[in-house]
């Protein structure tokens, strides 16, 4: 149980009335309930890129300007979460987009900020299976989970087959962590004029307010020419990996 930061209650987020026997939250409960629906949907970094570093292969290979920004990005990462400013990736397959999105969000983890990390596709799929009667979660409270994080990475934006369906809870996603303030970190192979057509223009209007411009990867298919160093062993089933799904489709399961 985590002290309470304004020294009123016992951790709990409640503080207790001894003469009328009553107890009220602290003024720290809101802060500990948004970190506990954040807790939800936060995870850990996909095994392949756990490793990942500056002074490694793909990175160590890419365009300076590019890394500097990263770097900029990474050592600012405390006061960049907070503003709520994000940041994004575009470029081809093996460029190196995902390695760049896993460095910021390993930092993040770093400095004990919560972080969501999630492909498109599986992202939507987590959305759909909200429907399920089985499930443990609504769609509206699996959302408010999302937005909770401090940030939020998806992976492979617009490679999901559009429908206004899959547009919608995108747009709800991205306007909800715009309207409150928290960041983004994206990848996408789409240039703007194909992005806009794939999600729509209002999302990528607020992609751009949250992130600013892309930043642009060029090049090669670093995959080919740099194959990224695994630690540990790389199994069939990795924890990280969903069971018959491409390597790009990672998220943590919900607990």
């Amino acid at each position: 149980m985590s002290a309470c930061p304004d020294n009123r209650c016992d951790g709990s987020g409640f503080v207790f009335d001894d003469d009328r026997r009553r107890a009220r939250p602290c003024s720290c409960r809101p802060a500990r309930m948004a970190r506990k629906r954040a807790a939800a949907v936060a995870g850990r970094l996909p095994k392949r890129f756990q490793g990942v570093s500056f002074d490694r292969e793909p990175v160590a290979s890419m365009n300076d300007a590019i890394i500097r920004e990263v770097r900029t990005y990474v050592r600012g990462i405390d006061a960049r979460l907070d503003e709520g400013r994000g940041i994004w990736f575009v470029g081809d397959v093996g460029t190196g987009k995902t390695t760049l999105a896993m460095l910021i969000s390993k930092a993040a983890m770093e400095a004990d900020r919560t972080v969501a990390i999630y492909s498109l596709p599986r992202l939507l799929a987590l959305l759909r299976e909200t429907y399920d009667d089985d499930s443990e979660f609504s769609l509206n409270d699996l959302i408010d989970r999302l937005c909770s994080v401090d940030l939020l990475h998806i992976d492979d934006v617009g490679a999901e087959q559009s429908s206004a369906w899959v547009l919608e809870q995108l747009y709800t996603i991205v306007n909800t962590r715009y309207e409150d303030g928290r960041a983004l970190v994206l990848t996408t192979n789409l240039d703007e004029d194909a992005l806009v057509t794939q999600i729509g223009k209002r999302t990528v209007s607020r992609i751009y307010e949250i992130c600013g411009k892309p930043w642009p990867l060029r090049g090669g298919d670093h995959r080919v020419q740099h194959p990224m160093p695994v630690d540990g062993p790389m199994a069939e089933d990795d924890d990280m990996l969903w069971e018959g799904a491409a390597p790009s489709r990672y998220g943590r399961p919900l607990d």
